[in-house]
């Protein structure tokens, strides 16, 4: 399967983008990606995934070729699973299996939040599971410990107004110190290509680096799903060579689902596009077709 071009759509939300691919009469399967990225990261599991899905692949608000909204609100992680089940509904799609890499996981985690009788299916990569209190506070508590200079860049996109100041016109430059140097493997240079594409429309440096400006008070929420259990089948793919999701980002999940199951992938974080069939594999086996 192959992913279409970026298809335009106008909501009362705002205007955004999305991909799709496979069988449009298929069991709908929803891939939202994270941070720098844009649906495109979704290009080379498509082309290991079985057949009779139907492969739906949005550009989340502010990346992609979806719109640059002004303020950091618009970037909760909520109100962009709002943006999210608003295009499915456009598209016409009820129910659907659903998987978010990185933020997009996080988002994820949010829309099957907000219409847990649509999500069949739940996959999350390489990103926190955002009711696994316990297990998120053993992570904070080890990286305290350390240096934590892992998550430089994330104090850098919530400082006011640098990276507007200093991302535009270096782009590759940014860019390339994540999807390069995390990558164990090779990061593909067409997918790479991509993204540096998208992150020189104007207002991405804002608009990404607001993912990171509402971490607050997305955390100050998630606290309040701890106790939450997911009632959909669960999988966790992890790219364990990750040096930001730490293996402690692990602990616990199995009590916040009442069915999961754990995958890891000798990948770094990006395991989609370092490790694409091997992602695909694991999809095959949890997927349903049916």
């Amino acid at each position: 399967m192959n992913l279409s071009q970026p298809i335009p759509i106008n909501l009362e939300r705002g205007r955004f983008s999305y991909r799709e691919g496979g069988d449009p009469s298929g069991r709908p399967v929803v891939m939202i990606h994270g941070w720098p990225e844009s649906s495109y990261c979704w290009e080379a599991v498509a082309g290991f995934l079985k057949s009779g899905l139907r492969l739906i692949a949005p550009d989340l608000r502010g990346l992609g070729d979806s719109d640059r909204t002004e303020g950091a609100s618009h970037y909760l992680k909520q109100a962009l699973a709002l943006d999210v089940i608003q295009l499915l509904d456009a598209l016409g799609i009820s129910e659907f299996q659903l998987i978010g890499h990185d933020w997009g996981g996080v988002v994820a985690q949010e829309v099957a939040l907000a219409v847990p009788d649509r999500v069949s299916r739940l996959v999350i990569m390489n990103i926190a599971v955002i009711n696994n209190l316990k297990g998120n506070t053993e992570v904070i508590e080890k990286v305290r410990s350390g240096s934590g200079k892992a998550y430089w860049y994330q104090h850098f996109m919530q400082t006011p107004a640098l990276p507007e100041a200093m991302i535009p016109g270096a782009e590759a430059a940014w860019l390339g110190f994540f999807l390069k140097s995390w990558s164990r493997s090779g990061f593909p240079q067409d997918a790479f290509d991509e993204y540096v594409r998208c992150y020189r429309i104007a207002g991405t440096a804002a608009s990404g680096a607001n993912y990171y400006r509402t971490f607050a008070d997305d955390a100050r929420r998630w606290a309040t799903t701890a106790g939450h259990i997911w009632p959909m089948p669960g999988l966790y793919i992890y790219g364990n060579k990750d040096h930001v999701i730490i293996p402690e980002y692990l602990n616990h999940i199995e009590s916040c689902f009442r069915e999961v199951r754990v995958e890891q992938v000798e990948a770094g974080h990006f395991l989609q596009e370092e490790q694409p069939e091997q992602v695909a594999a694991h999809l095959n086996d949890f997927l349903d077709k049916a």
